[in-house]
């Protein structure tokens, strides 16, 4: 058991995330700047967590914590100081309270710009994009963090499937109970660490295919398929 704290505890992925990880047996904190949204379950602590501040506050809101999710988003009202800084707030303070892992919600290609106009889904969320190609930067060269990024394809209100296609492909959806299974079972692959996981549908088990990930024939180091 973890325990595990998710900045942007209030969203729709996160909220499928907290149950995951309560399902799990972790206990969760959840930060958001609405900490009245945040799911009410047994096992989750609801604090209030603001992005725009300092990263010794954010700090102290995280001391204590075995994990750190970050699963924010402004929805494109505030890229630079949530999506991007943000994140990379979280990070400067996961690595000040002595945290270790980390894992990042992030956007499929997000860190192949070369592939942005190729996709109409991604084409529209470019300035989204921007932000998430500075953070999982930051998260992978200026950080000693044991991450996991995952990039999934568009998010869809969707019920879950259960199945997932990893690694590069056209670029089509993911509802979101499926991103939020992913990120939770990151947790229990400690082959997913150091990997970049994209993600789409798809026709495979999630477990079965974050259990391959560590399969040098099927993975290369940046997490891609080979």
């Amino acid at each position: 058991m973890s325990k595990v704290f998710v900045a942007g505890g209030s969203g729709r992925v996160a909220t499928e995330l907290i149950k995951d990880l309560i399902k799990d047996g972790n206990e969760v904190v959840a930060g958001s700047r609405n900490p009245e949204k945040i799911v009410k379950l047994d096992g989750v602590s609801a604090v209030k967590l603001d992005l725009h501040a300092e990263v010794n506050e954010i700090a102290k809101v995280m001391d204590g914590c075995d994990v750190v999710y970050f699963v924010a988003g402004s929805r494109g009202k505030d890229l630079l100081q949530t999506d991007a800084f943000g994140a990379v707030k979280t990070m400067m303070a996961a690595e000040r309270d002595g945290i270790e892992r980390y894992i990042m919600l992030s956007s499929m290609y997000a860190l192949q710009p070369q592939m942005w106009s190729k996709y109409k889904a991604l084409a529209a969320i470019t300035d989204y994009n921007i932000a998430k190609f500075f953070a999982d930067n930051y998260l992978i060269h200026n950080t000693k963090l044991a991450y996991t990024i995952v990039q999934p394809a568009s998010l869809t209100d969707e019920p879950g499937t259960g199945m997932v296609t990893l690694g590069e492909g056209d670029d089509t959806t993911n509802p979101i109970p499926d991103v939020a299974k992913v990120l939770a079972d990151t947790l229990k692959y400690k082959d997913t660490i150091g990997h970049i996981i994209m993600m789409r549908s798809g026709k495979t088990p999630i477990e079965d295919a974050l259990s391959n990930i560590g399969d040098p024939v099927a993975y290369n180091n940046a997490g891609l398929a080979d």
